[in-house]
């Protein structure tokens, strides 16, 4: 059976450019697929794992590339009456077990006499595909021990990686992530936003919830950039204080506006930092937090009040608004949501000096 119609080769050329779905689409019919799995159930052949179907398709396509790789290299393909004289051959195979995500794969990686073949596809040393390693650092990350992933894997794929091995993967990680949490930021940052996301973490054989602090700042050609994630236990104004003095140690010299949520303390703590900044509440905290003891079903008619204060075109028509809604039924009923707003009012009214789009 062909795995490739003429009907199918005619599509290559407009999939050469595209996604591997694409191409594998274009190569290989969901119909072949079908095929190939009903032939591997019915022969008691399973999909991943040691001797499973996926390693052995995966063992065809490396080998297949590293014969390519190796004509590439000594200048002739295998057979070739060109390569007679060459100062170099082929010198048969050097064996190796690879480790994948679908099971451990067998491979035959050719050598060349004079020994200087060096693959890219499979690197000499290499013992694992970087999609390994990838699934390694997401269960760690989900929480997992060591032996607990060194586990999983052997019994899920089939691919038995030991303790020591599994550690070097995630130290290197975590070399990586310090190196990135310590890299230097830009000058300015026209906006940056500082916030704090409840996460569970899993510490010593227990789940907690921990505050991940969260600094995101737009640059001057108006990307967003993760300037940094720092994970404490709770999130405080004496924390991001520290947070924004690490900005500052790593090269933010400015910030136009800082978009915060309402916490105490936490405008003086950037103030402290860089004094010209300006500090924003964001729209979206107070306006949850002044909804927060709203009864679900007063909601809508509470949320139509509001809007009419954070859409206003300037401070006067903001506050007439905010009279307005104190004044009125729903107002009188949850007069907390207005003494939320005007607690807020000083750290508020700088997002009414911005056009509409800006505010978006």
């Amino acid at each position: 059976m062909s795995v490739m119609s003429a009907q199918d080769g005619q599509g290559l050329e407009d999939v050469a450019a595209g996604s591997a779905r694409d191409l594998r689409r274009a190569l290989v019919s969901d119909a072949l697929i079908d095929e190939v799995i009903a032939q591997a159930g019915d022969q008691g052949i399973t999909l991943t794992g040691d001797g499973g179907l996926l390693p052995e398709l995966v063992k065809a396509v490396l080998e297949r590339g590293l014969s390519v790789e190796l004509d590439d290299h000594l200048g002739y393909v295998k057979g070739d009456p060109a390569g007679r004289g060459s100062p170099n051959s082929r010198n048969g195979f050097t064996p190796k077990t690879l480790g994948t995500e679908v099971g451990p794969v067998p491979l035959d990686v050719p050598r060349d006499r004079q020994g200087s073949f060096d693959p890219r596809l499979v690197p000499k040393g290499a013992r694992r595909l970087d999609g390994l390693d990838e699934m390694i650092i997401s269960l760690y990350a989900g929480g997992m021990t060591i032996r607990d992933i060194q586990h999983h894997l052997a019994s899920t794929i089939g691919t038995d990686l030991s303790p020591e091995t599994i550690s070097n993967i995630t130290d290197a990680v975590l070399d990586e992530v310090l190196a990135w949490q310590t890299r230097p930021l830009d000058a300015l940052y026209p906006v940056v936003f500082l916030d704090a996301l409840v996460v569970k973490v899993k510490e010593n054989n227990a789940v907690r919830n921990k505050a991940a602090h969260i600094a995101v700042g737009v640059d001057c050609q108006g990307v967003k950039h993760v300037l940094g994630i720092w994970v404490q236990q709770t999130e405080g104004a004496k924390f991001w204080a520290s947070v924004c003095a690490e900005l500052a140690n790593r090269g933010v010299r400015d910030i136009i506006i800082a978009c915060v949520d309402g916490l105490t303390g936490f405008a003086e703590a950037i103030e402290a930092t860089w004094p010209k900044t300006v500090v924003q509440t964001c729209t979206v905290h107070l306006i949850r937090a002044s909804m927060r003891f709203v009864n679900y079903k007063d909601r809508r008619a509470v949320a139509a009040g509001l809007k009419h204060i954070y859409t206003a075109v300037n401070e006067d028509t903001a506050l007439a608004a905010l009279e307005v809604f104190e004044a009125s039924d729903i107002g009188k009923k949850y007069p907390a949501t207005a003494a939320t707003w005007r607690a807020a009012w000083d750290r508020f009214i700088p997002f009414l000096e911005f056009a509409p789009a800006v505010r978006k």
